[in-house]
């Protein structure tokens, strides 16, 4: 009895199901209250019993009608209508779906990580926002975080009206821009937010695009090994199935005879969807893929952080994701603006990495029908999603009105570089897009401008206003040949037209090879390089970038030159030479095991040279003494150095097994208390210990420092003064 009732209710559910399957369906990008692009036709699709008539019509407009195709879907395009509605959108089949308070206007797609994704209730003045969000004519549609290893066709998500019970969650970016677009355009305003925090650009990229970017050929190549329609599929997943044959041959004479039987073949990682959220195309695939070919007029795009220390790189991933988007949605150039990342504090990241990714996203500018908005003044440097979303949003507006819509008075952009020109000892910058002028934000004189000459480093300059030009110059400069303005990833920079739109990044001119001991230390021209090496390649086995050791003949002097440079700052260098403590040139680099240079003792008539004001400097000088060995060490004075402490690390340490341990490279000058250059613990690569003159942390002479990583240039020359 309990099976009967059990095959009769299945019966009851395949008969109610059964006419579904069959039924019109929309993807969820249509539906009640959305908005459609005005002056533009408009293709509606879905799905249908294959052969069925399905019959689209928009109010008292003619209908258009269409029939499904053999996979049961199908596609009609309304015509381009004018800003209006409500209307309501009939499609109809065996059944009929009705759409309703449907608006025609201005649709722009929303895209990006977390400060497009992050919401109005997230924004300044939040409550206030809110509460005054009254306009019905603005719309969003959110496309849920989901990932996909080939394109979808549809996903969830419904459209909401803006009011203040639902605006909070909208994408504030989006909104503020849609906010401005409605007061300027009055027509409605349609928002397709589909954002991800975190995520990076490739995934949102289709396989076109990459294709389409020689740089890239390695990415593509990639999305293309995980198609099963490409060749190179084929090939791999062929070669597996062979594979597999043979192992499942096996596999039955093992079970026959009882032997061992090696695992199976692992199925290729190369041959698996690209699914996760960081991977190419997995976004495109999920959250862009269901959308096209819905009408739009544009993209706004605020992504970046996730890619940030790629450099120029980027500029060619966004060439891939624009043409990407804009050959499958078959509108032309459809205008696609964009946000700078604002300025934000990476931790001991290289400062000159920020500036570099937003010259790449400057130079983006370059593709057709974009721009940028500069975002540089209104950063939060502890907060790498900045609130100030309204300003965003403006700026956005005004590229839209100016490029999008045609508002040719209006100013978009603010302050670009024009031209360099050099005169005397003055530097003379041209701007375009300079407004009805270019002013200081806040009244005071312009900052983050710096020069740098063929005998300095860049130094911070005195920047005025020109009519359309600044003019930069520094006593510290006689003979300046480039500079740079807002290179630091900190650089909330002043400069801006009168409209209020900030400039952005940029440096111009040829920096100069600067050789600073050749420039400043007149005992250098006496020696000869025996070894150089840029110590981001030091490594347990040295191999030095220049090894001259064999062509070197006798010798009566030793000298080290070490250079660094901290991230944003100006190089520091120092020169230490001394009566030779060795006549074996193999023993005078980096104390390697291999070196087997172990040295612990005094040196003589030792000169300095420093543009470091805490190191004593001068020339005999009779207190100085060498560390040199690969060996671990502690901080007992064993060998009793004058003043040296046996408590911490300093000029007085003694060396213990095992032999080949961190490892010390210590130049000092103990009658001065003092450490002159420092570099142990080269096997650690970044986390080496690395200084000149002493540490302010616990240990004098750097040992346990790991601080290698903060310097941008660390160049240790050694060389030797012939004899004779």
């Amino acid at each position: 009895m309990r099976a009967r009732q059990i095959i009769l209710s299945l019966l009851v559910l395949v008969v109610a199901l059964g006419p579904a399957w069959s039924d019109v369906r929309l993807p969820h990008v249509f539906g009640s209250h959305m908005v459609l692009q005005r002056d533009m036709a408009m293709p509606v699709w879905g799905w249908a019993e294959p052969g069925e008539q399905v019959t689209v019509r928009l109010s008292d407009k003619a209908p258009v009608t269409t029939q499904a195709g053999a996979e049961g879907k199908w596609q009609v395009t309304l015509p381009a209508a004018q800003a209006g509605g409500p209307f309501q959108l009939k499609v109809t089949g065996r059944n009929e779906i009705v759409l309703d308070d449907v608006v025609v206007g201005e649709v722009w797609v929303c895209s990006g990580q977390s400060n497009m994704e992050m919401t109005v209730q997230s924004s300044n003045n939040a409550a206030d926002e809110i509460a005054a969000a009254n306009f019905p004519l603005i719309r969003q549609i959110k496309v849920p975080r989901v990932t996909a290893g080939f394109p979808s066709e549809d996903f969830t998500g419904d459209w909401q009206v803006c009011s203040p019970t639902t605006v909070a969650p909208f994408t504030a970016a989006g909104y503020f821009m849609a906010r401005e677009l409605y007061r300027e355009l009055g027509v409605a305003v349609g928002l397709i937010n589909t954002s991800w925090g975190g995520t990076r650009i490739e995934p949102w990229t289709p396989p076109v695009g990459f294709a389409q970017v020689p740089a890239l050929k390695s990415i593509y190549d990639q999305v293309t090994l995980t198609d099963p329609r490409s060749e190179a599929y084929k090939k791999m997943l062929g070669e597996y199935v062979t594979g597999l044959d043979k192992w499942m041959a096996q596999a039955r004479t093992s079970l026959a005879e009882s032997k061992p039987l090696d695992p199976a073949p692992a199925y290729p990682d190369g041959l698996k969807p690209l699914t996760g959220n960081g991977q190419p195309t997995a976004l495109y695939n999920a959250m862009v893929s269901p959308l096209i070919p819905f009408a739009i007029r544009g993209a706004i795009w605020y992504q970046g952080e996730a890619n940030h220390g790629e450099g120029m790189l980027y500029t060619e991933k966004m060439k891939a994701l624009i043409g990407g988007w804009r050959a499958l949605w078959k509108q032309g150039d459809f205008p696609f603006y964009y946000v700078q990342i604002a300025p934000y504090n990476y931790g001991n990241e290289d400062p000159n990495i920020l500036p570099t990714f937003w010259e790449a996203q400057g130079a983006a500018e370059a593709i057709p029908n974009t721009g940028m908005v500069v975002t540089n003044d209104i950063a939060d440097l502890t907060n790498i999603h900045p609130k100030d979303k309204q300003t965003v949003g403006k700026r956005l507006a005004a590229l839209a009105l100016k490029g999008a819509y045609g508002r040719n008075e209006v100013v978009a952009k603010g302050p670009t570089y024009k031209s360099m020109k050099i005169e005397g000892d003055k530097i003379r910058i041209s701007f375009d897009n300079v407004g009805s002028g270019l002013v200081s934000r806040d009244g005071k004189p312009l900052d983050w401008f710096e020069i740098i000459g063929t005998d300095t480093d860049f130094v911070p300059a005195q920047a005025v206003i020109e009519g359309d030009t600044v003019v930069l110059s520094s006593p510290e400069v006689k003979e300046p040949v480039a500079m740079r303005f807002a290179w630091h990833r900190d650089a909330n920079q002043n400069l801006m037209n009168r409209e209020g739109f900030p400039a952005l990044t940029f440096r111009a001119g040829e920096v100069p090879q600067i050789d600073w001991m050749a420039l400043k230390v007149k005992e250098a021209k006496q020696y000869q390089l025996v070894y150089e090496l840029d110590l981001k390649k030091a490594a347990r086995d040295i191999k030095y970038d220049i090894d001259n050791h064999a062509g070197v003949g006798p010798f009566d002097r030793i000298a080290y030159y070490l250079e660094l440079q901290q991230f944003g700052k100006p190089s520091t260098y120092v020169w230490v030479s001394m009566d030779a403590f060795t006549k074996d040139v193999t023993k005078i680099g980096i104390p390697t095991i291999a070196s087997k240079a172990v040295f612990q003792q005094k040196v003589s008539n030792m000169n300095v040279v420093s543009n470091v004001r805490s190191v004593v400097t001068g020339e005999g000088i009779t207190t100085g003494n060498i560390e040199f060995w690969p060996n671990n060490y502690g901080a007992t004075n064993a060998v009793n150095v004058a003043s040296a402490s046996a408590q911490v690390w300093d000029f007085g340490d003694q060396y213990s097994a095992p032999e080949d341990g961190y490892g010390s490279m210590q130049v000092h000058n103990y009658g001065a208390k003092q450490t002159i250059f420092a570099f142990n613990n080269w096997k650690a690569g970044g986390r080496a210990d690395l200084g000149i003159g002493n540490s302010t942390g616990a240990n004098p002479d750097w040992t346990f420092a790991a601080n290698a990583d903060q310097y941008s240039v660390r160049k240790l020359r050694v060389l030797v003064k012939p004899a004779g």
